[in-house]
């Protein structure tokens, strides 16, 4: 695949990571009559490190191909590597910042 293919792939990843399980662990707290916003909020932050190793392939290949690159000289691999975790990232902090812009536009529709 190409390197712009697995970039994005990586961001949307964690991004749906995020979302899909914030959004049922709203469904929990309604189930189990807790405050559902605050819940996912606080699920979401607790998560971001999952959903970059679930982003990364949920293996330590990255990890490989960074030892390999530092120890053969590949440049170009640690690179490719870096920015993929970066982006993965990028992908969880965005999907944490969409459920913490709902609950700052729901503090503004209540006042």
């Amino acid at each position: 695949m190409p390197f712009s293919s697995n970039v994005i792939y990586s961001f949307l990843i964690a991004f749906g990571v995020i979302l899909g399980a914030g959004l049922f662990a709203g469904v929990a707290a309604i189930i189990n009559n807790n405050p559902p916003l605050k819940t996912i909020i606080d699920f979401s932050d607790s998560i971001k490190i999952w959903a970059v190793a679930i982003a990364l392939g949920g293996t330590f290949s990255s990890f490989e191909i960074l030892d390999e690159g530092l120890f053969k000289g590949e440049i170009k691999a640690i690179i490719k590597q870096v920015v993929y975790i970066f982006m993965a990232i990028l992908g969880a902090n965005s999907g944490c910042n969409i459920f913490r812009l709902i609950q700052r536009c729901g503090e503004m529709w209540i006042k």
